[in-house]
């Protein structure tokens, strides 16, 4: 609550900013870790037309193998339906994995350095429901332990215009794979097995043109 108590203060336009101060306050509920999964999934099953997120991309582990699984069902089933999905990563190598199940199942996934994509995890919902996730401490490798779910287009607004600040400031998951390769000079097979990735997936990328 403390984050989403900045993100309102800093709004620099006064008018408004009270009577948004109070809707999110009284729509503010704390999740567990589970109730947060969950109220992802409801939300994604919900969504008519955009979701847009920043999350962590973390290769997942235990629990949250099974929990991306469901992410990558329901990914599949929107883009069926036609409701697009933008998701922004941190910049880093290890987050490819992720990046790559996403990809496959229709989402758009971006890679930034942007200090916003570090610091918060979200997911908008047709600009009108945030949820926000937070860490147990301070990191962002750590696992979301808790969230909130708020119901507010006040808020749902300010935060993909935060998000679309980081799109501005990134490259596509294909971009991001063809420069790890480029940088490491690693040969595909290698790198196969260190991002998880199919080798041919991997080659394809590859030999595809930038645009």
């Amino acid at each position: 609550m403390f984050t989403v108590a900045l993100l309102l203060l800093s709004i620099k336009e006064g008018r408004g900013r009270d009577s948004l101060i109070m809707e999110v306050t009284r729509a503010t509920k704390t999740l567990t870790q589970h109730e947060y999964f969950v109220t992802i999934i409801d939300a994604m099953v919900d969504a008519e037309a955009e979701i847009v997120g920043v999350i962590t991309g973390r290769m997942p582990k235990g629990d949250e193998k099974k929990r991306t699984k469901e992410i990558v069902l329901h990914l599949e089933k929107l883009r069926n339906s036609g409701v697009k999905v933008k998701y922004v990563m941190p910049r880093f190598q290890d987050r490819l994995h992720v990046g790559w199940l996403y990809t496959k199942a229709g989402a758009e996934v971006y890679y930034s350095a942007c200090a916003f994509v570090h610091d918060l995890r979200y997911m908008v919902v047709d600009s009108k429901i945030t949820l926000i996730g937070m860490p147990e401490s301070v990191g962002e490798k750590e696992a979301t332990k808790k969230g909130y779910r708020l119901p507010s287009e006040g808020l749902g607004h300010i935060m993909r215009t935060s998000f679309m600040g980081c799109l501005n400031d990134s490259v596509s998951f294909d971009e991001f794979v063809r420069e790890t390769i480029k940088q490491t000079g690693a040969p595909i097979r290698t790198l196969s097995r260190e991002l998880h990735i199919p080798e041919d997936e991997l080659a394809r990328i590859n030999s595809s043109s930038a645009g």
